[in-house]
């Protein structure tokens, strides 16, 4: 039984009663915003049996941070990604995700999932890809089957691009940037070469068991996000969020938890609106923010130009942010530098040094 239907059976579960601790909430409330759809305990049955604590993204508890970290096809080793996973944690990160695209994926994943005590990510196609010499090569049951060992191993909430649809295409021919999206240009590419709709999206019951007997969280992902500005709020953009709500209520059916990905590029006067556009849409299921970037032509310091982006989703309640720049205290710390305290990493404006008014010079009398 997942925490979703323990819910809907008014059925406070050690996990809710875990995360109405960490929250200082009323356990009811827990279950009853669980039962609602507006709250996630990302918490696969594997992975509460080690170290997990459980905790809750949703709009009744607080903000919560997530930080990537994986290993490439040129670097990275079990020892890196366990230092970066250390890092994160030590820094606050309430989630992380394992995007690791290079070698020994299956066992850098089990090490990370063993050692963490919050929830882990992962987007199953990045590891699929892995696996065949094209992307027109993947069948609908490579991507199930994927989906089903990641979850024996312990992942708790999973990016499944299914709201990428074969009519939305051709929505994105017009944009600058077209789709940034690996896992969106992933399907987008499959279903080109063979004529037929988005797997994701014509499997999702089959998907949905196999995600409720482990109960893993869906993190629908947002495959047409905008990769500028220019090309935010368009209708390529739209029409995936308004089946992402769709694909939100037959998960519900299932049994399975639910959050949505996005949005993306966004001017900054519309953040608000596109938080409250998912919310709408998606029937108020947490919204996992990516992004949003409010500028195109930022300097490389993500922490800083991002911190307006914040705001802005806080304030329209978006519930999961990313942090983008775990690797890179985790390279501080491998080069003996010390990583910058939590506190550090908070939003601060530059203190004004006082400067005495000049005084005025006394005029000769007449």
């Amino acid at each position: 039984m997942t925490q979703l239907e323990s819910a809907r059976q008014n059925i406070i579960t050690p996990e809710m009663h875990f995360v109405a601790e960490r929250e200082d909430l009323d356990p009811e409330l827990i279950r009853a915003e669980v039962a609602r759809g507006r709250m996630v305990i990302p918490a696969n049955v594997h992975h509460l049996k080690k170290n997990l604590e459980p905790m809750a993204i949703g709009v009744a508890s607080k903000c919560k941070i997530n930080a990537n970290i994986g290993n490439s096809a040129v670097t990275g080793t079990v020892e890196d990604e366990l230092e970066k996973l250390h890092t994160a944690v030590h820094l606050g990160s309430d989630t992380v995700m394992d995007l690791s695209t290079g070698g020994k994926i299956d066992e850098i994943r089990q090490a990370i999932i063993d050692a963490s005590p919050v929830p882990i990510g992962t987007v199953p196609i990045y590891q699929i890809i892995q696996n065949v010499k094209d992307p027109a090569d993947i069948t609908p049951r490579m991507m199930l089957d994927m989906v089903e060992h990641q979850a024996q191993q312990g992942v708790d909430y999973m990016t499944i691009h299914a709201g990428v649809l074969q009519e939305y295409l051709p929505m994105t021919t017009n944009r600058i940037t077209g789709i940034v999206s690996r896992g969106g240009s992933l399907m987008g590419g499959w279903m080109i070469a063979h004529h037929k709709q988005n797997p994701w999206y014509t499997h999702f019951d089959e998907l949905c068991e196999i995600m409720r007997k482990y109960d893993v969280t869906f993190s629908l992902g947002d495959g047409l996000r905008p990769g500028c500005l220019a090309d935010a709020n368009d209708d390529a953009q739209f029409a995936e969020l308004k089946t992402l709500g769709e694909l939100t209520l037959k998960a519900w059916e299932h049994g399975c938890q639910v959050m949505i990905e996005g949005p993306g590029h966004i001017p900054m006067h519309l953040v608000r609106m596109n938080v409250e556009k998912e919310r709408e849409l998606c029937h108020e299921a947490p919204f996992y923010v990516l992004g949003p970037l409010v500028t195109d032509i930022a300097p490389g310091y993500d922490h800083i130009h991002q911190r307006d982006r914040r705001r802005h989703c806080r304030r329209g309640r978006g519930r999961d942010v990313v942090l983008r720049d775990a690797e890179g205290a985790s390279r501080a710390a491998e080069q003996g530098r010390r990583p910058p305290r939590r506190d550090r990493l908070q939003d601060r404006r530059p203190r004004r040094r006082h400067r005495p008014r000049p005084q005025k010079c006394p005029q000769p009398r007449r």
